[in-house]
């Protein structure tokens, strides 16, 4: 519906629902499966520097609130997502715009995955996943250091004039606060919010997924991302947001714009259900 139209980052999204990262692959994977063009558009799976094979399985859980996965961020790397993946996106959607997530394990592997997919054919930008562990600093994430926050977006800037937007943990203690650090080093917009990091125990006592913890996505990060949204939206007077958490019906991504949300992502809900997200745009 025209209606539902907006003009987001400079471009055109014909509706505010996009697909989360990790939960749509490269789009291919969800060919002959689900409409992607009836969509406002979708966040491509993660691209780090390197191939990875990810964490062992088993990967998903699933709980009464929703699921824990521990993926690990597989994916075929740069070259072969440049290749291969960017190329039969450009070739099919005209409509749907495509974000493309982006993961690194120094702060320089951010900029050069950035700098490596710059001027490939249909990609409308990319989300920062600041979530990822910075393994020359023991682990911790990116995300949870102002001034790593601050190093990766503005040097990613420094290598594409098309728009960035930071995806943000919700365990930070001030996701606003950290949203304007975002802002001030060169992000056009957030994302609100990841995962939430946590555990599930099986049989015997042992953890369900084959990683140990993992994080947790589905119905219960509904009131957490509409929380940030609204703080992050407040404090930085309208800053760019993508709404993400819990969203399965279309109350729900009404909540999300009700708080100041540009675009509303969904994941876990449109795996359970991968006609769910054409049912909510009508």
């Amino acid at each position: 519906p025209s209606g539902l139209s907006r003009t987001v980052f400079g471009r055109h999204f014909q509706n505010p629902i996009l697909l989360a990262s990790g939960t749509a692959g490269y789009g291919r994977e969800l060919a002959g499966v689900m409409d992607l063009e009836c969509l406002g558009g979708l966040i491509t799976k993660a691209v780090s520097l390197e191939p990875r094979a990810g964490n062992r399985p088993p990967r998903v859980a699933e709980f009464r609130g929703g699921m824990l996965n521990s993926v690990g961020l597989a994916n075929p790397g740069l070259a072969a997502v440049r290749q291969q993946h960017l190329p039969w996106l450009a070739a099919n959607l005209r409509r749907a715009q495509v974000l493309v997530n982006v993961v690194g394990f120094t702060v320089e592997e951010y900029a050069q995955v950035v700098a490596g997919l710059d001027g490939a054919a249909g990609i409308a930008g990319f989300e920062l996943n600041l979530s990822c562990p910075n393994t020359s600093a023991g682990g911790i994430e990116f995300g949870a250091s102002a001034d790593c926050v601050r190093r990766i977006v503005s040097l990613c800037r420094s290598r594409t004039r098309l728009p960035l937007v930071a995806k943000l943990s919700p365990v930070l203690p001030d996701i606003a606060g950290m949203a304007v650090v975002a802002r001030d080093a060169g992000a056009d917009g957030v994302t609100l919010v990841n995962t939430l990091p946590g555990l599930l125990q099986g049989d015997a006592g042992l953890p369900r997924l084959g990683n140990g913890s993992g994080g947790v996505s589905g119905p219960a990060l509904l009131p957490i991302g509409l929380l940030a949204t609204a703080r992050v939206v407040e404090r930085t007077e309208g800053m760019t947001v993508i709404g993400c958490g819990g969203v399965r019906s279309a109350e729900d991504v009404r909540q999300y714009l009700s708080v100041g949300a540009s675009l509303v992502a969904m994941g876990t809900a449109a795996m359970a259900d991968p006609r769910l997200p054409e049912r909510i745009v009508r």
